[in-house]
């Protein structure tokens, strides 16, 4: 009766610490994935190990939970998190018609064809709605690829990448320039937003890693020149 008491009071993250490999946690997996989607919340290990697990007893393999956990992953990018969910997930089961195009939104994604993905996007609601926050993560994941390439962007650039536009996108660009450190320029007919410096839109800002030398190169140096 201890034991079991016990067991009650870990988390999910315990159980997955401690034997991931249990299919008497599957259940609870599952469940974890749910609460992972009503709070808007993510653990990648635990959904390897829900899907590990699906491995071993493919017959109590919930497709909705597979789904969600892809979703999560893509939510997530651009860490590497979709391919190793998918890695684990079985190819005739990857055939299936919504997993086929969270593949394919996952290919646009990783090569930036942002007009391509709000397309498909747009035709696949009923798979994506199903987690909240989706489009809020992917905007910040294509203004993050954005600000790795541009110092400055025009206007129609970021509304085709964010999939905004009108007056939704005005109150956007107020949010950032007071919350994010975005410059709102006039450049021509429209706009042009100015992003904060990283060192990636700006090379300089960089640290020249190649001119220092090691302090153990050196010492190896000391006996050749003496």
């Amino acid at each position: 009766m201890a034991t079991e008491q016990a067991a009650e009071n870990y988390t999910v993250e315990d159980l997955v610490a401690l034997n991931p490999y249990n299919p008497d946690i599957l259940n609870d997996l599952e469940k974890f994935v749910n609460e992972q989607v009503s709070s808007q919340t993510y653990n990648l290990d635990a959904n390897l190990s829900l899907l590990r697990l699906y491995q071993f007893e493919p017959e109590r393999m919930s497709i909705q939970i597979v789904a969600h956990i892809l979703i999560k992953a893509l939510m997530a990018m651009p860490a590497p998190d979709f391919s190793l969910c998918l890695f684990l997930i079985p190819e005739h089961v990857q055939m299936e018609e919504q997993f086929k195009t969270l593949i394919v939104l996952s290919h646009y994604l990783e090569t930036a064809r942002f007009s391509q993905f709000w397309d498909e996007a747009a035709k696949n609601r009923h798979i994506l709605e199903a987690v909240p926050g989706f489009e809020q993560a992917i905007q910040s994941y294509a203004i993050h690829v954005l600000s790795l390439t541009y110092q400055k962007v025009p206007r129609p650039i970021l509304a085709e990448a964010i999939n905004i536009e009108g007056l939704a996108l005005d109150k956007f660009l107020e949010y950032h320039a007071a919350n994010s450190g975005w410059v709102i320029e006039k450049g021509g007919q429209s706009q042009v937003i100015v992003l904060p410096r990283n060192e990636f839109n700006h090379p300089e800002l960089k640290k020249n890693t190649a001119d220092i030398v090691p302090f153990e190169h050196v010492t190896r140096i000391f006996p050749v020149l003496s």
